[in-house]
C-alpha cells in the first residue's frame, strides 16, 4: 500500500469547512486528547475505554504507527469557533483495488456531542474520498445498540447493509454485533 500512501497519506493535508478542521493526527494531540476523554461513558460504545490514560497513550501511538505503516490515516477535529480539539477520527481499511476504504475509529467529546461536529467532519471526508482520492465507495461500522450513531449515519445520507453478529470484543468484555453502512461514489453524487 506504499503508493496510497505516497499520494493520499500525506502529513499536510488539512480539510476544513466553515465550522470543523480536520488535520492528520500528532503525538503532541495526546495532552488534549487526555483532557477530552475522562468520561467513561463515552467509551461504551467504543473498542477501547480511552478514559483510562494507557489506553488512550496506546490508542493513539497504534494509530500514529499504522499511519506510519500505511494503512490509516488518523484525523485530529478541531472546533473552529472556539479553536478547541473536539475529537478524532481515521481513514482505515483501504484496499487500493477496489477503491474502497472506511471511516471510522471516531469519537467526539461530550462538550462538542451534538452540534453537528460528527456530521461535519463526516461530510468532510466523504468529500475528500470522492472527489480526491478516487474512491468508489464508503463503508462505517458502529455497535447496533449505538442508536445516536446509528441515526447519525442515515442523516448523512448512507445505506444499512446487514449486522456482523457477535463480531467484536468491546470494553467490559461484552461482544458487540456490529453493523454496517455505505454509500457509493454514484450515491453521492446524486446527493450534491
Amino acid at each position: 500500500m506504499k503508493d496510497y500512501n505516497q499520494n493520499k497519506f500525506r502529513t499536510d493535508i488539512l480539510l476544513e469547512n466553515s465550522n470543523v478542521i480536520l488535520r492528520p493526527m500528532k503525538i503532541t494531540d495526546l495532552d488534549n486528547f487526555w483532557s477530552l476523554t475522562q468520561d467513561e461513558s463515552m467509551w461504551i460504545y467504543f473498542t477501547q475505554n480511552l478514559s483510562i490514560k494507557s489506553e488512550l497513550e496506546n490508542w493513539v501511538k497504534d494509530a500514529l504507527d499504522q499511519f506510519n505503516k500505511d494503512i490509516r490515516l488518523p484525523f485530529t477535529i478541531t472546533d473552529k469557533e472556539s479553536g478547541s480539539i473536539a475529537g478524532s477520527t481515521s481513514l482505515i481499511n483501504y484496499s487500493e483495488r477496489d477503491k474502497r476504504v472506511e471511516i471510522g475509529s471516531t469519537w467526539i467529546s461530550k462538550a462538542f456531542q451534538g452540534k453537528g461536529i460528527n456530521q461535519l467532519s463526516k461530510k468532510l471526508l466523504i468529500n475528500h474520498c470522492f472527489e480526491k482520492l478516487g474512491i468508489e465507495r464508503l463503508e462505517f461500522k458502529t455497535d447496533v445498540l449505538n442508536k445516536a450513531a446509528r441515526g447519525g449515519l442515515i442523516k448523512a445520507g448512507l445505506f444499512e447493509e446487514g449486522i456482523l453478529r457477535s463480531h467484536t470484543l468491546m470494553t467490559n468484555n461484552r461482544r458487540r454485533d456490529t453493523i454496517y453502512y455505505s454509500i457509493l461514489r454514484k450515491e453521492w453524487e446524486l446527493k450534491l
